[in-house]
């Protein structure tokens, strides 16, 4: 991991299985966000060269697989903005990790290959964000019919925001557009976005009108 004033920025090897190891990994770099405070930022940076099939999520118990759903789901809940960059030919831990962030960066050259070697999806909570991301009827057509996916596609599919050939300078410009705007209120707007999908009307009102009397306050303080 590295690290300057304003990013925690981690290197995912796409090539490995899910361990405790690549867990922890991302647990400590939403620690080292909330611990920043301020205008923190996290990049969590997906690359792999190979173009062999890897073995996702290897051989590990459930226990596991649940920690590791949890720390994905710590991501979505930071106080800070995530941003997601894929480089290579990227499968496993790539798209759970694109799809649990705020903003996601692609290189011209990559391409993500969510059922590698002919594998079937893996059945995780990244089917769950996919269908309440692109909507269920192109998430049914990419989880059952669809192969690799090229950036024009995955850009197409909302799958990645931006094709940059420089994406970790891209991040940098654009982390300041965020500035000054992390912490809770953050938190609260990227949660109401994500309950929308969701929850109905009627139940949803009360959190929003609660989150606007919140901020009536906090630009009459």
């Amino acid at each position: 991991m590295e690290n300057d004033p304003t990013r925690v920025h981690v290197r995912i090897d796409d090539a490995l299985p899910l361990s405790a190891d690549l867990v922890t990994a991302v647990t400590i770099a939403c620690d080292r966000v909330e611990d920043a405070g301020g205008d923190a930022h996290l990049l969590l940076h997906v690359a792999n060269t190979s173009t062999g099939a890897r073995d996702w999520p290897g051989e590990v118990g459930v226990h596991v697989i649940n920690k590791w759903e949890q720390a994905l789901r710590r991501v979505e809940r930071l106080g800070a903005a995530t941003f997601a960059v894929v480089e290579g030919v990227c499968t496993g831990p790539a798209l759970e990790v694109l799809l649990a962030t705020d903003f996601r960066l692609m290189t011209p050259e990559s391409r993500l290959s969510p059922a590698a070697g002919g594998r079937d999806w893996w059945p995780g909570m990244v089917l769950h964000r996919l269908a309440n991301q692109i909507g269920l009827t192109r998430a049914r057509q990419l989880v059952l019919f669809a192969g690799d996916v090229d950036p024009a596609r995955a850009a197409e599919l909302g799958l990645v925001d931006e094709v940059v050939n420089e994406p970790v300078e891209r991040v940098a410009a654009l982390s300041k557009l965020v500035r000054g705007r992390e912490g809770s209120e953050l938190a609260i707007r990227r949660r109401l976005l994500l309950e929308a999908v969701t929850t109905p009307f009627e139940e949803s009102l009360g959190t929003h009108l609660a989150a606007c009397d919140r901020e009536l306050r906090r630009c009459a303080s």
